[in-house]
């Protein structure tokens, strides 16, 4: 690489705008090279859809409110900002699912719905005979001669049965992804378990063989940090180089000139030029960004879902009828408008002062998302009334921070993931030293976005390079 200083703007300061951010200049001063990052966000924050806020002694996640365990990403990247040590892990408690109106626990050792003890299940009611009957088939069932794409309904529905499906798998994938399982992408989503079934035929036995379990011991499967998610993006702009962020600027277009540099045009006139452009904004912005370019023009259609979060406090004997569980799942046969709700103050008890309850619940999912455009006082009646069917509450809530986010759940449809290779493989050729990362293409979840913000930073670097 030359003497000549480069310039890579990062446009988009969500989790993987700002990981991108955080790993590339740490990569440029560890190789002392002479390369300048840029990262610039279109609100007044970084973060996205990763937002904690305090209030009264109260922890509340606005949006995501922990990530996976088994996933490393996050636990290393805490280690490198040294806030390691305000890692913690959830406490275990019960898991419960409705279904037809009724609150059954999620029976012990499923796998995404996938049974892999066989006792809890047996003795669920969660289930009928003949559900069991079916989805015990698995161990017989031939595996599948499908070489293309298929959606998660038809993948599951196949091996499980459609009892089995609707009222344990659907409802823990709505809780994922907020959509149409018979519409999403097997193979952008669990690929792993199509090549379980390809090679072990029943899903049940693949999983067993290849050790899969839920963890047993007292720790929980999903980490935070003691003062919320914000953490982790406060420790990563506080590490930034100072003057690296804009915010409150958006991006209009970007051009790439005949020297293979970009030129970046704000909504205020201004404009940055760069070698090399990392775009991580929903999908919809970026073909905005790039209008005249026909193989991103798709990207204008992909769907994408708008849910919201409510977070309500309480005081502990307001709630006459206490559940002893942390979290519930709502099938789709269920009269309830909620797909989810979380007891916070069990599953995490940092989040609430004592003597005081923390609920947090879910609304919206393809086919159901209007709900999200009410008011904050009919959302709160909806909930409440939702809430009232599975426990007795007194009074009123002492507050409730309803947090929406617009379009904010992309959906990864059948035929998603060559989709998404065409428009990287394109991209490389019609635009060098273009890269497109983010929630919308390679997985939602937080440790999915800091993975591919460290795969920004390789690709950059072999390309300035």
């Amino acid at each position: 690489m030359g003497q000549q200083n480069k310039r890579v703007v990062i446009i988009g300061g969500g989790i993987t705008g700002l990981t991108t951010a955080y790993y590339l200049q740490q990569e440029i001063k560890d190789k002392h090279l002479p390369i300048e990052v840029k990262l610039v966000e279109a609100t007044h924050r970084l973060g996205g859809k990763v937002h904690t806020l305090k209030r009264d002694g109260y922890v509340i996640e606005k949006g995501p409110d922990s990530c996976l365990a088994s996933k490393p990403e996050v636990s290393r990247l805490a280690e490198r900002l040294g806030i390691e040590d305000t890692l913690i892990r959830n406490r275990k408690g019960t898991s419960y699912v409705i279904a037809g109106g009724e609150l059954y626990p999620i029976p012990g050792g499923s796998i995404v719905g996938i049974p892999t003890q066989i006792a809890p299940f047996i003795t669920t009611s969660l289930f009928s005979l003949t559900g069991k009957m079916r989805a015990a088939a698995d161990f017989v069932l031939p595996r599948s001669q499908e070489t293309e794409d298929q959606s998660l309904g038809k993948f599951f529905r196949r091996r499980m049965g459609d009892e089995v499906v609707d009222h344990l798998i659907e409802p823990l994938l709505t809780g994922i992804f907020a959509g149409d399982i018979d519409q999403l992408s097997l193979m952008s989503t669990f690929p792993q378990l199509y090549e379980l079934e390809q090679k072990h035929r029943s899903l049940i036995a693949g999983i067993k063989k290849s050790g899969q379990s839920v963890n047993s011991n007292e720790k929980g499967n999903f980490l935070t940090f003691t003062e919320g998610l914000q953490s982790l993006i406060d420790a990563m702009e506080s590490g930034l180089n100072p003057n690296t962020v804009y915010k409150s600027m958006k991006v209009t277009s970007i051009e790439k000139e005949d020297s293979n540099v970009y030129t970046i045009t704000f909504t205020n006139g201004e404009q940055l030029e760069a070698d090399s452009v990392i775009v991580t904004t929903p999908h919809h912005v970026v073909q905005s960004m790039f209008p005249t370019y026909p193989f991103l023009t798709f990207l204008k259609e992909m769907p994408a879902t708008s849910v919201a979060t409510v977070a309500m406090g309480f005081a502990q004997d307001a709630i006459k009828k206490d559940i002893a569980g942390t979290e519930f799942l709502v099938s789709r046969n269920s009269d309830y408008s909620l797909t989810a709700g979380t007891w916070t103050h069990k599953k995490w008890p940092h989040t609430a002062p004592e003597g005081k309850a923390l609920l947090r619940c879910y609304l919206g999912k393809s086919g159901d998302e209007t709900i999200v455009d009410l008011s904050d006082d009919e959302i709160e009646q909806i909930v409440l009334e939702d809430l009232s069917k599975i426990m007795d509450i007194e009074g009123e809530p002492e507050f409730t921070i309803v947090s929406r986010y617009k379009n904010s759940m992309p959906q990864y449809t059948v035929g998603h993931r060559e989709r998404i290779q065409d428009m990287y493989e394109q991209a490389e050729a019609s635009l060098p030293g273009l890269f497109i990362a983010g929630s919308s293409y390679e997985g939602v979840s937080i440790p999915d976005c800091i993975v591919q913000g460290e795969k920004a930073v390789s690709k950059v670097m072999e390309y300035l390079e």
